[in-house]
């Protein structure tokens, strides 16, 4: 029998963002320690990642760590990722997800047939920059398409870009992947057919394609060319003066 190597791959993504030695626990449950550099979370937040049964946390101060420690210990860890079961037991001020994670290896995934309607552009083409100035910011937060590192896969509509996909180089060689379809032409499966072409570089290149989602919608671009959900994120900016005060 094969041995499933994707998951022990994406612990080893998430443990070396922590920054610090951190590792999920063999036997289900969660470890928590303090991170300020931590990459899991924006700085000065909390991060939490469940995979599988088990969850790593990282915290910005070691009185945050002490307190997450207590207190998420208690809690289901399917339930750490849910902005409702922390809010309710911890003095949160703004959560950023949470966000599913799916990882595909090169044995599953499942690539739609390359077309000539996928053109390849260089990462900061303006055709690219004016897709992503289209759409709401909150859109083109939510892709990352201005951020990415290597090629990007685009369609277009006349001499418009209309769809476009490619990816962050992230630590522990992953290929983050990034995808953005214009409103007006959502639904037409054109994200995937991006999506298909730059997860096909991020596997030849010698990536791990990891697809990080809240919407359905993308969840399901995700499932099509065989990304398995393997967990969830979640980042948390506390009120660290009181839990000062409670702790």
């Amino acid at each position: 029998m094969a041995v499933d190597l994707l998951p022990k791959q994406a612990q080893g993504v998430w443990e070396m963002l922590a920054a610090v030695p951190l590792s999920f626990p063999l036997a289900g449950g969660l470890n928590v320690v303090t991170s300020p550099a931590s990459r899991m979370a924006p700085p000065s937040w909390a991060g939490i990642v469940v995979l599988g049964d088990s969850a790593i946390v990282t915290a910005p101060t070691d009185r945050a760590a002490l307190v997450l420690r207590r207190i998420l210990a208690g809690m289901p860890t399917s339930s750490l990722t849910s902005p409702e079961a922390v809010r309710a037991v911890l003095p949160v001020t703004e959560v950023l997800g949470p966000a599913v994670l799916g990882y595909v290896s090169r044995d599953g995934f499942r690539p739609l047939p390359a077309g000539p309607s996928v053109e390849r552009l260089a990462p900061g083409h303006q055709d690219l920059k004016t897709l992503v100035k289209s759409v709401p910011p909150e859109d083109a937060g939510e892709s990352g398409m201005d951020e990415i590192t290597s090629a990007a896969f685009v369609v277009r509509k006349g001499a418009d870009v209309v769809a476009a996909a490619g990816f962050q180089a992230w630590p522990a060689a992953v290929a983050h992947l990034c995808v953005l379809t214009a409103p007006g032409e959502r639904g037409r499966g054109l994200a995937r057919q991006v999506a298909s072409a730059a997860v096909a570089q991020a596997l030849a290149d010698g990536f791990l394609p990891q697809w990080r989602a809240r919407l359905m919608a993308s969840r399901n671009v995700a499932r099509a060319l065989g990304f398995r959900e393997l967990g969830s994120q979640l980042s948390l900016r506390l009120d660290l003066e009181k839990l000062r005060r409670e702790s």
